[in-house]
């Protein structure tokens, strides 16, 4: 890998234990979009709340288990229910957020403040070193990384089955993805982290 063959204008390459291989503008400080939503979901998870409870889903008009919602949230990036998930916190909207930014800090992701649970807000910033850190706290979390293996995944609503392709195109093509999330608004530009199994990958 190098610069030249790099559009972002700021990225990492690490191995495992996140020893940087590679590097550029990598303590920058930028809007990271949906790539919010790993913290959102780890947060979620965190709080044991019970996966298969449904929530009413006024968007697609039918109830959605909290677990469908995660997939949602990470497989195809939806808003609505990275939203849902956080509305449905124990310590409701506002706790949850709460909660994101003390889960950034114990990681110690210090230049990393959110917002909101879905990155549609601008606001929500961190670093390409901060996303080291909680790409590799999410790897431990064993539904975050199934979700990163689907290329699709099917929700059933009260009319139809509605069908939500990954919003990563590579996977289902690399079976060494452990980890995957993207994002896109117009302050961040297109954002992507990845954790790959580069043996088996």
């Amino acid at each position: 890998l190098h610069s030249a063959e790099v559009t972002a204008k700021s990225w990492v390459v690490t191995d495992a234990a996140g020893v940087v291989l590679e590097e550029m503008n990598a303590a920058s400080v930028r809007s990271i979009a949906s790539i919010t939503k790993l913290l959102t979901v780890m947060v979620v998870l965190d709080a044991n709340q019970n996966l298969d409870e449904n929530i009413k889903t006024p968007r697609y008009r039918t109830n959605i288990p909290r677990g469908t919602l995660i997939d949602m949230a990470l497989v195809r990036s939806n808003n609505t229910a990275a939203d849902l998930l956080c509305q449905h916190y124990p310590t409701g909207y506002s706790g949850c957020i709460h909660s994101m930014n003390e889960k950034a800090i114990q990681l110690g992701m210090t230049d990393t403040r959110f917002f909101d649970p879905t990155g549609l807000n601008k606001n929500n910033v961190s670093t390409a070193k901060d996303l080291i850190k909680l790409v590799q706290a999410a790897g431990n979390y064993p539904l975050i990384v199934n979700a990163g293996s689907k290329d699709k995944i099917m929700v059933q609503t009260n009319k139809r089955l509605i069908s939500f392709k990954n919003t990563n195109p590579l996977v289902g093509q690399n079976q060494g993805i452990i980890v995957s999330k993207t994002g896109f608004i117009r302050r961040a530009g297109g954002c992507l982290v990845m954790m790959l199994n580069t043996i088996n990958g």
